[in-house]
């Protein structure tokens, strides 16, 4: 009687389940609940008997194998996986699977759950973040080889790095000889990110560029100091006025 009632439990979680439900033992699968049938685009009669690793591409098999021996011991980890539809289209899900037994079968219960417009939300963001990040390192022309990097807001470890990949590039591009990076619109930053400000001044350096930096604060400067870089190395002034009016004593 208790072993219909287990029957019968199982075949209610199947069938209730708002996700696709895969059950596979020794890499074949024994049964899906109706979502499976729709959610892969192919009946059931089509999916049982099939190897779950079929969904895969080939360069996942090998360790969604090892993971599914795992999970004979242990529930896996969820993972973001990209698999195939028996229509042959790519659907992006997360996939978590546990050991499940079945009578006298030890088997592995595999939730599906599609992440596709959670992925793609996801990759318009970062599209937005870099965008917003290229914007950010725009240098403002002034004068013939002259320009200005104003640094305004928060300025986190990615954003810096950028800065240090975008700068020089565009520095080389736009023929800048002397560039002026001014600090004045930021107010806090931690030791990594300016770290790589600062090499910024130095990767310029490297390309026969000027720095002179400007506006900063003396909270900046002790962190600066703090990293051991060299201040005195590096032309630093307290205005972007205060910078041009030097270059236009220098130039004359």
């Amino acid at each position: 009687m208790s072993e219909n009632i287990s029957q019968i439990d199982y075949r209610q979680i199947m069938d209730y389940s708002l996700d696709p439900l895969i059950i596979h033992t020794d890499l074949k699968i024994i049964d899906v609940n109706q979502v499976a049938e729709q959610f892969f685009r192919g009946p059931k009669e089509t999916i049982i008997g099939a190897s779950p690793l079929d969904i895969f591409q080939e360069t996942s098999k090998h360790a969604i194998e090892k993971r599914i021996q795992s999970a004979y011991q242990k529930p896996a980890k969820v993972i973001e996986e990209t698999i195939y539809r028996l229509d042959g289209t790519t659907v992006d899900v997360e996939l978590y699977c546990h050991p499940v037994q079945i009578g006298d079968t030890i088997a592995i219960q595999t939730y599906v759950r599609d992440i596709t417009e959670r992925k793609e939300a996801e990759k318009k963001q970062k599209e937005i973040i870099q965008q917003v990040n290229e914007l950010s390192a725009t240098l403002v022309p002034i004068l013939d080889g002259i320009a200005v990097l104003p640094l305004v807001g928060s300025i986190d470890e990615d954003r810096a790095k950028q800065l240090l990949e975008l700068v020089p590039v565009k520095v080389k591009d736009q023929n800048v000889d002397c560039l002026i990076m001014d600090f004045s619109g930021i107010y806090t930053l931690d030791s990594v990110v300016t770290d790589y400000l600062f090499k910024i001044t130095s990767v310029l350096s490297l390309l026969g560029v000027r720095s002179i930096i400007t506006g900063l604060r003396p909270q900046l400067a002790l962190v600066a100091i703090q990293l051991n870089t060299r201040l005195d190395s590096i032309q630093t002034m307290s205005t972007v006025k205060d910078a041009l009016h030097s270059l236009g004593l220098k130039l004359k």
